[in-house]
């Protein structure tokens, strides 16, 4: 199986009945974890009941993208404690964020952290990095394997290195938090979106604002962009 699974779709807090940011990436039996935010991990455990992934990439410290990996950390620890250390590849700071949530069991001893940055193969894919603009430090994220090749923004304000990790993929999966004419330096409109998944497939917007009309979000998408759009929801899976 080759797909992406929605964990989380809301930016900033869930909506009752939805979670914040976080997708599953399938390959070939290879299960990669894009950012675990607010209300994600019970949306995991319906798909890998005891935590069993095999790396976890966190674009940035923001809870609402990271806050649940530490809910992750005591799912692995109390559950298969014999289990190796999953890999971890994040940005700097996220770290000290699960450590002053939980810190024993420390998450370095549940996870084997890397540099995001620095990370450039993670299992099957081939990893591209690319840093955007964003309050903390943030990396947008291409994997690419044989036959598939997603994207992933994270946050991100509207950036031409966006189309960087974009071109020639199979799908993107961009922040989408605002609509209409609202502008900040730091996060997107479905639009602005839409503009930097040029050459990409298919564009998946995520990260709303709670209580947003998605079907807005997808009608300005769709006025700029050639491929398909989707807008995320929690539970979609998308063959890859």
């Amino acid at each position: 199986m080759r797909s992406l699974t929605v964990l989380g779709s809301c930016g900033a807090w869930p909506e009752p009945g939805r979670a914040c940011a976080g997708f599953l990436l399938e390959y070939d039996g290879f299960r990669v974890v894009l950012d675990l935010g607010y209300a994600a991990l019970p949306r995991l455990l319906e798909h890998c009941p005891h935590g069993e992934v095999d790396a976890v990439v966190v674009t940035h410290q923001h809870p609402d993208h990271c806050v649940d990996v530490s809910a992750l950390a005591r799912v692995r620890y109390y559950e298969t404690p014999d289990a190796p250390p999953i890999p971890l590849h994040c940005t700097p700071g996220t770290l000290e964020v699960l450590r002053a949530i939980e810190p024993s069991p420390d998450p370095a001893t549940v996870f084997a952290v890397h540099e995001l940055a620095s990370t450039t193969r993670i299992g099957p894919f081939d990893v591209l990095t690319v840093e955007l603009p964003h309050y903390k430090t943030n990396l947008g994220v291409r994997l690419s394997a044989p036959g598939v090749s997603v994207a992933y923004t994270g946050d991100s304000g509207p950036s031409p290195d966006l189309r960087r990790l974009a071109e020639g993929t199979d799908l993107v999966i961009s922040d989408a938090t605002l609509q209409g004419d609202a502008s900040d330096s730091y996060l997107m409109t479905a639009a602005e979106a839409a503009h930097g998944a040029h050459g990409a497939s298919r564009l998946l917007l995520t990260h709303f604002w709670p209580g947003s009309d998605r079907s807005i979000s997808v009608r300005e998408a769709e006025a700029v962009f050639d491929g398909e759009v989707i807008a995320a929801d929690e539970g979609l899976r998308l063959v890859l």
